[in-house]
């Protein structure tokens, strides 16, 4: 069966979004490491921060314009602000953008016409790579403004690394903290996704404990009286 888009507005949309979805994805992991060079590297490393910045521009104009091509394909005019809000997140703080592995590993799926994993192992997978990849962006993003802030406790990328683990586990030591409103309003975010991705882990494995368990019952031959 041909994957062509017909004339109709949701399918136009959907197949730009399976088109572009991988390769948007490595540009959004370009973009993770441009931010990256961007703030961990000494300000006397010219070129390099200059280039890091440059990659981060434009690889974010490239996020704008899948954007503003999804905007006109949907048909629904400025509705599609309402209706896919997490994409109007996403464009507005692309750190986050590497978090959208579940549609990533379903368009790598669909082209490779190879059988998916269980759900519960998917579940546990998307959330652990999740957390590894909102770790480390909230990491960058705190330390990028909490390491030249007064009375600040995060001063290297070390402590916002350790915070971020401490954080993202829900363990909350108090060792290092935030001290800026955006630094604070960063961990709050990181605070709200962490208790989901570890609800979803946690769930999942209870769950993937639970049918193996009932699978190993149901094997047992009936005792006799």
């Amino acid at each position: 069966m041909s994957d062509r888009p017909t004339d109709s507005a949701p399918d136009r949309l959907t197949y730009w979004e399976k088109r572009t979805e991988v390769p948007l994805f490595l540009a959004s992991l370009l973009f993770l490491a441009g931010y990256a060079v961007r703030v961990l590297a000494p300000r006397d490393t010219e070129p390099w921060r200059d280039l890091a910045l440059t990659l981060v521009g434009v690889t974010w104009l490239l996020f704008l314009v899948d954007y503003v091509v999804r905007l006109r394909l949907s048909g629904l005019g400025f509705r599609f602000l309402h209706t896919h809000w997490l994409d109007t997140v996403v464009l507005v703080l692309p750190l986050l953008r590497p978090l959208r592995v579940v549609r990533i590993y379903n368009a790598v799926q669909d082209r490779r016409d190879r059988p998916r994993l269980d759900l519960y192992a998917r579940v546990m997978a998307y959330a652990g790579l999740s957390s590894l990849l909102l770790g480390f962006s909230a990491a960058l993003a705190v330390y990028h403004q909490e390491h030249g802030a007064p009375g600040a406790t995060i001063l290297t990328f070390g402590d916002s690394a350790w915070w971020a683990c401490a954080t993202l586990t829900t363990v909350g030591y108090g060792d290092v903290t935030p001290v800026t409103p955006s630094g604070r309003a960063i961990a709050a975010l990181l605070m709200v996704c962490g208790l989901a991705l570890l609800g979803a882990v946690t769930g999942s494995f209870s769950s993937w404990l639970l049918q193996v368990f009932t699978q190993e019952d149901e094997k047992k031959p009936p005792q006799r009286g």
